[in-house]
């Protein structure tokens, strides 16, 4: 079965870690990421999400936003799900869309990635 709760680690070396999860699946953590837009320098940014109950095959959809308050005007929406892979190991696939703020109407097209 997975379980969100810990540390987690992705490709590009930032953390994410789940430290609250509550009955009802809503959670909350914190975000390191390596990769930022103020010159590289870690950042720490909130982060709260909630899961699909687990059924009796124990591989939950999640999401949660983070918010890049710290050093930019933008917030990213992650969905994904959690999965053992055949040696046992936890692994999150997630999907995400960043969203900066657009200083107009007409540069709203170019607001998200």
């Amino acid at each position: 079965q997975c379980q969100l709760n810990g540390l987690w680690r992705n490709d590009q070396d930032s953390l994410m870690e789940i430290s609250v999860l509550r009955d009802n699946g809503d959670f909350q953590g914190q975000y390191l990421t390596r990769v930022t837009l103020s010159g590289g320098c870690a950042q720490i940014s909130p982060l709260r999400g909630a899961q699909q109950r687990l059924g009796e095959e124990g591989w939950p959809t999640f999401a949660f936003t983070v918010r890049w308050d710290k050093f930019s005007n933008a917030t990213t929406a992650f969905v994904g799900q959690c999965f053992v892979d055949a040696g046992g190991k936890e692994m999150l696939s997630t999907m995400w869309l960043l969203r900066e703020a657009a200083g107009s109407l007409e540069e709203d097209w170019k607001a998200t990635r």
